[in-house]
């Protein structure tokens, strides 16, 4: 697991000729300072950042645990890359093909829990015939998934049904992937093991699946939230990025 390490910066004379990433870094710092008081998210454009300025606000930022992969939809657009920095809730977002490079800070960038909503609005073909014979505790999870996901409001605790613990069959598990469908988010978290995070097709719906440091699965859930929380910058940790930063 890594853990935070202050970035080793440039000598303050060559500081003094980056003014447009000391300038940046600021924006991100008031950002911060705005988002732990208020809540929300907010955006740091860098498209005009010159290129010794974007190197030091890297060495700055870092790499943290939390990265994200958004695929383009179907009807075109560009796939969007994540990263979290080592100052949790400072967030990297690049779309490659629009040219947008941003830092956004927040729990989560925005862009994330609206490509699921809009994967959410279309479902997976249906299973054509009865379920198989195989995949007998299926048909009732998938039942108890979409009624949760039928009432379920933003604000409402997450609703998680833990499938390591019940008699699923693998059977099971590939009738459940095939009819709540995949979507284009793909979350990966790394601390203590890996966690691998896809949303449904089904609204609000996820699947995690946990590893251990050997890769073995140890744990698989189905959570219906908006972004699962295991993903999401708490507000401790806005709180300690803006006292990190301002240092």
């Amino acid at each position: 697991m890594d853990t935070y390490a202050s970035p080793r910066l440039p000598e303050q004379e060559e500081l003094a000729d980056r003014p447009g990433a000391t300038g940046l870094l600021r924006e991100v710092l008031a950002a911060l300072a705005e988002v732990k008081i208020h809540g929300g998210s907010r955006a740091v454009d860098l498209s005009g950042l010159g290129e010794a300025d974007r190197l030091l606000v890297n060495q700055v930022l870092g790499e943290g645990e939390v990265s994200v992969i958004i695929a383009p939809p179907i009807a075109g657009g560009s796939e969007i890359r994540i990263q979290e920095s080592v100052f949790a809730g400072v967030w990297r977002v690049v779309e490659e093909a629009a040219a947008s490079d941003r830092i956004e800070v927040g729990p989560i960038p925005t862009v994330v829990a609206e490509a699921a909503r809009l994967d959410g609005l279309s479902s997976p073909p249906p299973w054509v015939g009865p379920p198989p014979a195989e995949a007998p505790s299926a048909p009732l999870l998938l039942t108890e998934l979409r009624d949760h996901s039928a009432t379920w409001r933003a604000g409402d605790p997450a609703h998680v049904v833990n499938l390591t613990l019940l008699p699923v069959t693998t059977a099971d598990i590939a009738f459940l992937d095939h009819e709540l469908g995949t979507g284009r988010v793909l979350i990966l978290s790394r601390g203590y093991g890996n966690c691998r995070i896809t949303n449904a097709r089904l609204p609000g719906t996820w699947r995690l699946v946990y590893y251990n440091s050997q890769d073995v699965v140890i744990q698989n859930l189905v959570e219906i939230s908006v972004v699962p929380e295991v993903a999401l910058a708490a507000p401790e940790d806005l709180a300690d990025s803006f006292e990190r930063l301002q240092e």
